[in-house]
């Protein structure tokens, strides 16, 4: 199943599971405002929230139409959708104008791409549409997972129980750490921080000319 009918598939129960925004991300935005924020991969609009609090203009961006309908409907519910927009479109094609975006997260979306290029590609993308002064934050799921008991990089699937008991597997780049920072550092984003949290990679990346 390709990641976008995988998505479809479980949309609104994973949305179910999705409510809360994760701690780095709050941590991340806390501080930071623009005209333009962009959410990579949004799901269902929990971190798309966050940055229209933030922001004159939100975008969220996810392959999934069944989870962009999710998203849609938060923001009708909870009084963003005033500020948000949601467009389809793939991490590594981003529908977004060169320059247009000023704060970014690009979260639990990275791992998702099936090969290098394409996980590269994404991260040019991100390089592209971020302003001067525009910064994102960028995550990966990393071996350094409890659940993980390896050093190198791998790719596996890892299923997604729907009520009733069907199963849907769900495809996964798991990230080592230096493997991270390589695809970053290959890509035209320029790294000012990163770290390890919750089994996670993260980095806060600004645009090659910032």
């Amino acid at each position: 199943m390709d990641p976008q009918a995988t998505y479809d598939r479980i949309a609104v129960h994973f949305s179910k599971t999705r409510e809360h925004p994760w701690p780095e991300v709050e941590s991340f935005l806390a501080d930071r405002t623009a005209a333009v924020a962009l959410d990579v991969g949004c799901g269902n609009g929990r971190h798309t929230e966050l940055l229209a609090d933030r922001t004159h203009s939100a975008v969220g961006v996810d392959l999934s139409r069944g989870l962009l309908s999710e998203a849609v409907e938060r923001a009708r519910e909870r009084g963003f959708a005033d500020v948000a927009s949601f467009v389809h479109g793939d991490a590594a094609v981003l529908p977004i104008a060169d320059d247009a975006v000023g704060l970014a997260v690009y979260v639990a979306t990275l791992h998702h791409l099936r090969s290098r290029d394409a996980r590269v590609r994404s991260l040019d993308e991100l390089a592209r549409v971020l302003d001067a002064d525009g910064v994102a934050l960028v995550s990966a799921w990393s071996t350094a997972h409890d659940r993980f008991d390896r050093e190198e990089g791998f790719d596996t699937t890892v299923d997604w129980t729907l009520p009733g008991g069907e199963t849907v597997p769900r495809y996964y780049h798991i990230y080592a750490p230096p493997e991270f920072e390589s695809d970053l550092a290959e890509s035209d984003l320029t790294v000012v921080e990163s770290t390890i949290s919750s089994g996670n990679c993260y980095a806060v990346v600004a645009g090659d000319d910032s």
